[in-house]
């Protein structure tokens, strides 16, 4: 009895020790996304506060450096509790990216309807040299933001 005992003890014992020698699922899930340069960005507000966003920014270069992909992944809330009808609004985010020649270009947006909640987005661009984010109100069936608030910059190359 005592030997199985002392079996079970030692078996026990050398599992943990494999274990804490490997790395964690979180380090190892975390190094197939290396990036040059990332980031926090937000929370990022509407004008009236009322809808927000945040998230994180990734940028990984080419082994030469003239090319590169920017990875951007958050949340986007909405805050206003009013209904359709007492002018409530749903939460809109855009993004604009510039290329190597500084020409600004929008490359994504999402609107999303659901007081108290938020919603998940991602998104990747390649050859950006900068990376802009504004977050902004917008009518559930409407095409044209409101209540806009400035510009927050995400990225800029020239910061590396």
């Amino acid at each position: 009895m005592f030997k199985k005992i002392a079996t079970g003890f030692l078996a026990v014992a050398a599992t943990s020790a494999l274990a804490l020698s490997l790395p964690s699922a979180a380090n190892a899930s975390t190094a197939a996304y290396d990036h040059d340069s990332s980031d926090y960005w937000g929370p990022v507000y509407a004008k009236n506060g009322l809808a927000k966003s945040q998230g994180w920014i990734g940028v990984s270069w080419d082994e030469d450096g003239e090319s590169n992909e920017a990875t951007v992944r958050g949340r986007l809330y909405d805050l206003d509790d009013r209904d359709e009808d007492e002018g409530g609004k749903c939460a809109f985010v855009k993004f604009e990216a510039s290329d190597f020649d500084d020409d600004w270009s929008p490359v994504y947006s999402k609107k999303y309807c659901g007081f108290p909640g938020y919603k998940k987005f991602s998104f990747s661009e390649n050859d950006v040299s900068s990376v802009r984010v504004k977050v902004c109100q917008i009518g559930q069936y409407s095409n044209y933001p409101t209540k806009c608030g400035p510009w927050s910059y995400l990225y800029t190359a020239e910061s590396e």
